[in-house]
């Protein structure tokens, strides 16, 4: 074989080889706030990703509204995933990028109880009514959209005056899962995502018919991001339908 026709056959076999390697200067660092409603999903969905991808990924978690706080003051971020208002008041800000909103999932919200605990009924609203008054305390996040339902749900049931000694409020979900596993709070609201992580909290059961509400995740792209084509690798992958049974398992619906 002449040394001309070696070349070109050695350059066939490279150029397949070449395709087919991860491209190292494609790989980029993608930065997420994200909302304790999430954080059991995307803890579990983020090592698949950065396995299939070449990309990084680092995550910040918070109560929504403190990682609204933080993007409205500056703090750099890829994607946010926050629930509908605040993400939509931050592109109204031109702070996320409105073609780039999306519903991740939702989660239904629920009452925690420690793992061993009675259960008393809250099947019904007579019921549930009961068990609040009932109860020697309630534990909340101040800001969580959870304890902002709560707050709804007990005023629209004339119950406010009647809990407000009851009612413990804590500065996010973590704090109110562990007050609860601690024994501390009887009774804690959380999205069902929130609860089923904790160990020795278990969850007590949602609201009845009529009264259910849920926490939504929508996530949403920085404006300012450098990061685009890693950023929409990213949101594809949590939409995908390998998703599917992450959510599920993790206490949450599309």
């Amino acid at each position: 074989m002449s040394l001309k026709r070696l070349r070109l056959t050695a350059a066939g076999f490279m150029v397949p080889i070449m395709l087919t390697q991860p491209s190292v200067a494609s790989a980029a660092e993608v930065k997420i706030l994200c909302s304790n409603g999430l954080k059991a999903v995307v803890e579990e969905l983020v090592p698949q990703f950065e396995q299939a991808t070449t990309h990084k990924v680092v995550i910040t978690y918070g109560v929504a509204a403190a990682l609204k706080r933080q993007i409205e003051a500056g703090e750099p971020f890829d994607v946010a995933v926050l629930t509908p208002p605040l993400i939509d008041d931050l592109i109204k800000q031109r702070k996320i990028a409105s073609d780039t909103r999306m519903v991740v999932a939702r989660s239904a919200i629920a009452l925690a109880i420690r793992v061993g605990a009675k259960k008393p009924d809250i099947r019904t609203t007579d019921a549930l009514e009961r068990t609040l008054l009932e109860s020697q305390s309630i534990a909340l996040a101040r800001e969580g959209a959870s304890g902002l339902f709560f707050g709804e749900l007990v005023e629209r049931l004339g119950l406010e005056a009647a809990l407000k000694s009851k009612v413990m409020l804590t500065s996010g979900g973590p704090e109110v899962a562990a007050s609860v596993a601690r024994g501390e709070a009887q009774l804690g609201v959380l999205p069902v995502s929130e609860i089923l992580p904790v160990p020795g909290v278990e969850v007590l059961g949602t609201f009845p018919e009529g009264l259910q509400g849920y926490v939504v995740m929508v996530a949403g792209a920085s404006s300012g991001t450098r990061q685009g084509a890693a950023v929409k690798e990213l949101m594809t992958f949590l939409m995908g339908p390998g998703a599917l049974p992450v959510l599920t398992k993790r206490g949450m619906e599309r």
